[in-house]
């Protein structure tokens, strides 16, 4: 199986986990020239953009230590052309969060970044 094909199964199960926890999911793998958001969805009043990392193991870092500044940049840049092309006002509240996953274990980060 392919990485991408593989990195599909886990945002299935992180939509099963956000959708548990009350997320509303509003968008899958939005992609822009600069790049891409794996997950768009809403929580309450926030509007939030989540990123999804899976590790099998820790032996190069965990999930969440993934998701490092250069990427936490990039996600800040596809969101507001996210927030640009659907016409959101100015002030709707955001927020960042990451879902690291690893066998057996989930963890969600709210307001990562």
């Amino acid at each position: 199986m392919n990485k991408r094909k593989i990195g599909s199964n886990y945002e299935d199960v992180a939509v099963i986990y956000l959708e548990e926890q009350g997320y509303t999911v509003l968008e899958r793998n939005f992609r822009c020239r600069m790049g891409e958001i794996d997950i768009v969805a809403r929580d309450g009043r926030y509007l939030v953009f989540i990123e999804v990392k899976y590790r099998r193991d820790d032996r190069k870092g965990t999930a969440l230590e993934a998701v490092n500044v250069h990427k936490q940049s990039t996600i800040r840049k596809v969101a507001g052309y996210y927030l640009w092309q659907h016409h959101f006002p100015a002030d709707i509240p955001c927020r960042f969060d990451v879902l690291g996953m690893t066998e057996g274990n989930i963890e969600l980060i709210q307001g990562a970044f």
